[in-house]
């Protein structure tokens, strides 16, 4: 049925449900409050269904638009490859990853159609019980209960269970790690469950803004905390490296605040806006008080870090089941000194592609660059003995097809991401947010590398996507040249000028702007354009030559 026929229908009955007219006049003002916030929450429930029904809709013609690429790619064949014997491998393979594709969709909007800010859920579940168990959990961190907490707890509980059970079956194999880690520095292993909030414990999450990994580190931020960004490697999405380093700044938070909850929401919109919200609350220092004054999206932090806690203590009291996902029960790591290709390990010592991207996503493009200094490389414990045993002669191995000349180059210039750049072609039923969580990058990284003004797509338009966020080494900075400078493609700017111009796009800071120019740092930007740190949309910025 037409998604508008199901709004008129609902409509119709939602007025013919409420009292009659005539009734309503000798209602009370009380009892026509009371009506009107009933009919309010009639309609809100069915937007939430509407909503549904357009986003099933949208990936459903995305499927068929899929289905029939395939088919047309393959119209040689009998039946247009639709006979047993014309499903290639690599026919299956695609069929496969449209299912797995649309199944992670439907997982990752789980529970994000709900508006945290006014939503009330109901539960069977009585608030006493609720009450019970958190205390029974003995944290260190206060963990408080009100009716915002309530709702995160029902929320991670009760309305995302496929979500929850993918995070409970990651849980088995990330935390004990995050244990390890907060542990070395004598902090409540609680905040662990941060991991959770932070990116559903996917170590390849990018964000709008264009924070990365499972603790979603910024460029600045995480090369302050030591985290290696270069061509070949990102530690932000080295879930170990990641976690120490968000250990290391909870602790620096900690020893400014005095308060778990405060250095937690600190994490979520930095120290300054934590200060900001305490002196505006008159002084005040625990998490309550300053709540009303904290960013919007915060606020909802420390209550959204007590209901996943929660909701992964108790998962078998709400009938969750833990996904059983595909990282290994142990692990062996060993030392690489030379240049190491995963395919060479893979040939080699027999470790499945898969499991060396799981346990080594930092690696942008299957290269373990040990040549330069010595790095770690994760493998399932049972190929430990088949590693060491071709040890030797893992980094000989088709080294000449492997490491050409050609393929370093592009990928230390940054034109290379994983094999090189992908050249995808909209689909019906496509949008930025879709495109961008296939491909693990941000919608905004999409609309820099194709200049685009807006989120509109078109069928059939060509998009050039940098896998893993990496992208080229300078990317234009503005589609028109300013005069007297050209925009920043990475040629050299227009003769006698010294600089280059730049426009600030939203979800950019100073560190990153400056992080696309070798040799110039977001001091230097600072000093030469007579600005602070704080910028706007649409800026000019003069990035000086070096």
């Amino acid at each position: 049925m037409h998604v508008n026929k199901i709004l008129v229908s609902a409509l119709l009955c939602v007025a013919l449900t409420a009292p009659a007219l005539g009734q309503n006049l000798r209602l009370t003002k009380k009892q026509l409050r009371q009506e009107n916030a009933r009919l309010r929450m009639q309609m809100d429930s069915l937007r939430i269904d509407l909503e549904k029904y357009r986003s099933d809709s949208r990936l459903n013609d995305s499927i068929v638009s899929e289905l029939r690429d395939i088919y047309e790619n393959n119209a040689q064949r009998s039946a247009a490859g639709l006979n047993p014997e014309d499903y290639t491998p690599e026919i299956t393979d695609s069929l496969l990853s449209i299912w797995y594709l649309h199944r992670q969709i439907g997982r990752n909007r789980e529970g994000q159609e709900y508006d945290m800010d006014s939503v009330h859920f109901e539960s069977n579940v009585p608030d006493k019980v609720y009450i019970e168990r958190l205390e029974a959990m003995n944290s260190f961190i206060t963990l408080p209960f009100n009716e915002t907490v309530r709702n995160y707890i029902i929320l991670y509980s009760e309305k995302m269970p496929t979500k929850m059970g993918h995070i409970l079956g990651l849980c088995r194999y990330y935390m004990p790690i995050f244990e390890e880690i907060f542990n070395k520095y004598d902090m409540p292993l609680e905040l662990k469950y941060m991991a959770v909030i932070e990116s559903a414990l996917n170590p390849v999450a990018v964000s709008r803004a264009g924070a990365k990994g499972m603790w979603q580190f910024m460029y600045k931020t995480a090369r302050d905390y030591g985290l290696e960004i270069n061509s070949y490697v990102d530690e932000r999405l080295d879930p170990v490296a990641s976690a120490d380093a968000a250990a290391r700044f909870l602790s620096d938070s900690y020893a400014i605040f005095g308060d778990w909850n405060l250095a937690i929401s600190s994490y979520n919109c930095g120290a300054g806006n934590v200060n900001k919200a305490i002196r505006r609350s008159g002084g005040k220092r625990d998490f309550w008080s300053i709540y009303p004054y904290l960013p919007r999206e915060t606020r909802g932090y420390v209550p959204a870090f007590v209901g996943a806690m929660y909701a992964i203590r108790y998962y078998k009291e709400h009938g969750l089941v833990p996904e059983v996902v595909p990282m290994p029960e142990h692990t062996d790591t060993f030392r690489v000194h030379k240049q190491l290709h995963f395919k060479q390990v893979n040939a080699l010592a027999g470790v499945p592609m898969d499991d060396l991207h799981n346990l080594n996503p930092q690696y942008m493009h299957d290269i373990v660059p040990g040549a330069s200094q010595e790095y770690i490389l994760r493998i399932p414990y049972q190929y430990t003995n088949a590693y060491i045993e071709h040890e030797d002669s893992l980094y000989t191995y088709m080294v000449d097809s492997l490491f050409k000349p050609a393929t370093l180059k592009a990928i230390e210039e940054g034109r290379a991401s994983g094999g090189g750049r992908i050249t995808y072609k909209v689909k019906s039923g496509d949008y930025l947010g879709r495109i961008a969580s296939r491909y693990h990058v941000s919608i905004n990284q999409i609309k820099q590398w194709n200049h685009l003004r807006s989120n509109n797509l078109r069928v059939g338009q060509i998009l050039y996507i940098y896998g893993r966020g990496s992208g080229p080494a300078s990317q234009e900075a503005s589609s028109k040249p300013v005069s007297g400078t050209k925009a920043a493609t990475g040629s050299k700017p227009a003769s006698g000028s010294g600089y280059t111009v730049y426009t600030v796009k939203r979800g950019d800071t100073l560190y990153d702007i400056a992080a696309r120019y070798p040799g110039v740092s977001a001091q230097d930007i600072m000093k030469y354009n007579g600005i602070s740190s704080k910028i706007r949309i649409g800026q000019k910025i003069k990035i000086p030559n070096r």
